[in-house]
């Protein structure tokens, strides 16, 4: 007994051991339709290789040597697919082998108890949906992982986690997760999903893991990324409970609320890396861009692309097949973050913006085509507009087509000439009737739902070439929607590409009453140790606004969206060029005034300056370190303003921490020429700039900066006067190009001169 408990310890130590991984190529929704009505969502290309390739590519950076692809739906294309990629062929390193499953597979967790049947797995395996593109490095997690199982083998599952903003583009606001930590172990004590609608505002968080743990994280800042380290036991206990459908929803909670089982599972937050899921049309467009913009390196179009692909990389992230195959028209214009594949055809004064092209597509002249997605095999007719949509392969665009945002064309349709699809309009080609037994025969495919009780919808406006069919927009009247599921339609329309479902918000039906609200207070006044229903409820940090109208939500999330960029153009030192040209194109995608870049671009910058305890000459080399850095990006986003860069400085300086140290900071700008001695009189002329507003509640704190203006004026005054008697002076003056950068005192005077190390002026101070 003793030897074979010994061999058996030594086979789940063993690093040479044979890494395997699970891919659930099934999306076991439909959110895609009708693109999957033929084809299953793993095989849809995004950046013109398919889905599963790019998971592929992503678990063989990790180093895994084995895979069991595992599919219900049309799984014998899924089958082919695998055995033409570049992965079935001698010295790819790695094995994979389709999984064909029952066709009563519905869930994931259907599939796992196909896989315990099988006994597909032998040791702890990689867990992924075939819907993955991730540059991280999985291997490192598998070693924390299996470490951690040395000294606990309860620990039976570890989560891939990433730190994202509210409004980060990849992040899924309709379907997202909140996860309670234990700070030091990063045990996950605690799981509820989050959803769009009905918005969730309250964490439900059990009374004994505050009482056992004296630490936790309370996180809804964290990505799911769809990457689980599994123990091998894992199969066996879905197989053990039929009522696990649902990964995270069922499975994960399931065993964290159990008192029998008294397993453990862990989340690994990664610092470094990208991954995320193709969920929906809204995250397949984010990742697009994501891969386009090169956040997934080494996975980019012009290397390492995972179709085998060539690409030619230029300036603004511009991709072009690198084959001589592609046919630019003199007069066509190439956006930025844009790809057109092989042998495509673009004619005489086509416009392509933040858009892929699929390869032996023809687009007709003068047509716009602004961030969209058109497949293989594609014919787009001339003057037609695509806006924010995706086109299935082999579909026909006729003549003076316009396809508002957010429509879905499936594959083969033929649309127009002359013809106004509005937003969201779903069109498929009329179902073909296969034989019996045949691998497209599918029992629960799409085109089954769309045609039966008049669901499907002939449009009479699709053009006289057309041979779709209208999916409805809108759920049946009779339909009993469940609100509490993840696929109800108002939920859906977070995860639309196109969709801005700000008025969804501003009918809140979890919203709680006055008259509740006081009902709670009295409660806790009357107990104030007693915990309501054995549970601590918990505001959720969200970030759901409330929002009166379409524009303001356009206007917050494409602040958001420049935070982001510059913060990650901070973080990883990228050259004002790039950062620049970035903006640009989020200005230009979201039609906004340059000035609200601008205002982004000085916020950042002024932010990122630390505040040196003590401050003096520390201060000073931070203050232009920075500026020497990144100050030049204010010049480079469009246009030059140096007025409107003094009066945002000022506004920003004087509603935040960095008030003490604008003067500097304005100096600094003037020594690095990003703003003109011109350009500090003629702000300082503004009534705006004087803080003499009754109603403006920084009033003061802008009054501050403007005295400060007023001294840096003066020394302008006073070099003048000094250089007008003594045009040979060779001294230091107060204020100068040549010298203001080593000049301490002058800085230090400015600086003194309007207000004090504290933040309070002269003025404060009498």
């Amino acid at each position: 007994m003793g030897s074979k408990s010994a061999v058996k310890e030594k086979i789940l130590d063993d690093e040479e051991e044979v890494l395997q991984a699970v891919i659930l190529a099934d999306s076991f929704n439909k959110r895609f339709r009708p693109l999957t009505a033929r084809k299953p969502r793993c095989l849809l290309p995004i950046c013109n290789a398919p889905l599963l390739d790019w998971t592929f590519e992503s678990l063989a950076l990790a180093g895994v040597q084995e895979i069991f692809v595992v599919c219900r739906s049309h799984a014998g294309q899924v089958k082919n697919a695998i055995q033409e990629s570049k992965w079935s062929k001698p010295g790819s390193g790695i094995k994979i082998t389709p999984i064909l499953t029952a066709k009563e597979t519905f869930s994931p967790g259907d599939a796992m108890r196909d896989i315990y049947t099988r006994g597909l797995v032998t040791s702890d395996f990689i867990l992924v949906m075939g819907d993955l593109v991730s540059n991280i490095r999985i291997d490192e997690v598998v070693r924390v992982h299996k470490e951690r199982r040395k000294t606990n083998k309860d620990a039976i599952m570890t989560i891939v986690v990433k730190e994202s903003g509210s409004t980060h583009r990849t992040r899924p606001v309709g379907d997202s997760s909140l996860f309670v930590l234990d700070t030091q172990t990063s045990e996950c004590l605690h799981y509820e999903p989050v959803m769009g609608y009905p918005p969730t505002k309250t964490a439900h968080i059990p009374r004994e893991i505050l009482v056992e743990h004296p630490e936790v994280e309370i996180r809804n800042d964290l990505i799911d990324c769809g990457i689980d380290i599994c123990s091998v036991e894992i199969p066996s206990l879905f197989q053990d409970n039929f009522d696990y459908l649902d990964i995270r929803r069922d499975f994960v909670h399931g065993i964290l609320t159990s008192d029998l089982l008294m397993k453990n599972i862990h989340c690994y937050v990664a610092k470094e890396g990208y991954a995320a899921r193709v969920k929906d049309t809204k995250s397949y467009d984010s990742i697009s861009k994501d891969i386009l913009s090169r956040w997934t390196f080494p996975l980019v179009p012009d290397d390492n692309h995972p179709a085998g692909h060539v690409y030619e990389y230029t300036r603004g992230n511009r991709y072009i097949a690198k084959d001589n195959t592609v046919s630019l028209a003199r007069t066509c214009k190439i956006g930025t973050n844009t790809l057109v594949g092989s042998s495509t055809q673009i004619s005489d004064n086509v416009e392509i913006v933040s858009s892929v092209i699929g390869r032996n597509c023809v687009i007709g002249p003068g047509t716009v085509i602004n961030n969209s997605y058109i497949f293989d095999n594609t014919v787009v007719g001339s003057n037609c507009v695509i806006q924010r949509s995706i086109i299935g392969a082999s579909a026909g665009i006729r003549d003076n087509t316009t396809i508002k945002a957010g429509c879905l064309i499936g594959d083969g349709v033929i649309v127009g000439p002359d013809v106004v699809l509005e937003s969201f309009e779903r069109l498929s080609v009329k179902k073909v009737h296969f034989p019996p037994n045949s691998d497209s025969e599918d029992e629960d495919s799409d085109l089954e739902f769309l045609e039966s009780e008049n669901v499907a919808v002939v449009l009479p406006n699709l053009g006289k070439d057309s041979n779709a069919i209208s999916w409805p927009r809108n759920p049946p009247d009779d339909e009993d929607e469940d609100e509490e599921s993840l696929e109800n339609f108002k939920n859906q329309r977070f995860m639309r590409l196109g969709d801005d479902p700000c008025e969804l918000y501003s009918s809140d039906p979890g919203s709680i009453s006055s008259e509740d609200e006081s009902e709670v207070s009295s409660d806790d006044d009357d107990e104030p140790h007693s915990i309501r229903s054995a549970d601590f409820d918990t505001p959720l940090p969200l970030d759901l606004p409330t929002i009166s109208g379409t524009g303001s939500l356009a206007e917050s999330e494409f602040q958001a969206e420049v935070t982001q960029s510059l913060e990650r153009a901070f973080a990883e030192g990228h050259s004002i060029d790039n950062a620049s040209v970035e903006l640009k194109t989020l200005r230009m995608a979201s039609n906004v005034p340059l000035s609200r870049v601008r205002e982004a671009v000085i916020r950042s910058i002024v932010e990122k300056i630390r505040i040196i305890e003590g401050g003096g000459k520390p201060q000073q080399i931070e203050i232009r370190t920075v500026i020497a850095r990144w100050g030049e990006l204010i010049n480079r986003i469009g246009g030059i303003d140096g007025v409107e860069t003094v009066s945002m400085l000022q506004a920003h300086c004087a509603s935040s921490t960095r008030l003490p140290l604008f003067g500097q900071i304005l100096l600094t700008m003037y020594n690095d020429d990003i703003v003109e001695e011109d350009d500090i009189r003629a702000w300082h002329k503004l009534t705006a700039s004087k803080g003499d507003s009754q109603t403006d509640p920084n009033a003061s704190n802008l009054k501050r900066c403007w005295s400060v203006g007023a001294v840096i004026i003066q020394q302008f005054d006073e070099q003048e006067s000094d250089d007008s008697k003594d045009e040979n002076d060779g001294g230091n003056s107060p204020v100068g190009k040549d010298t203001g950068s080593d000049n301490e005192d002058s800085e230090d005077t400015t600086s003194g001169s309007g207000e004090d190390e504290d933040g309070s002026s002269e003025e404060d101070s009498m």
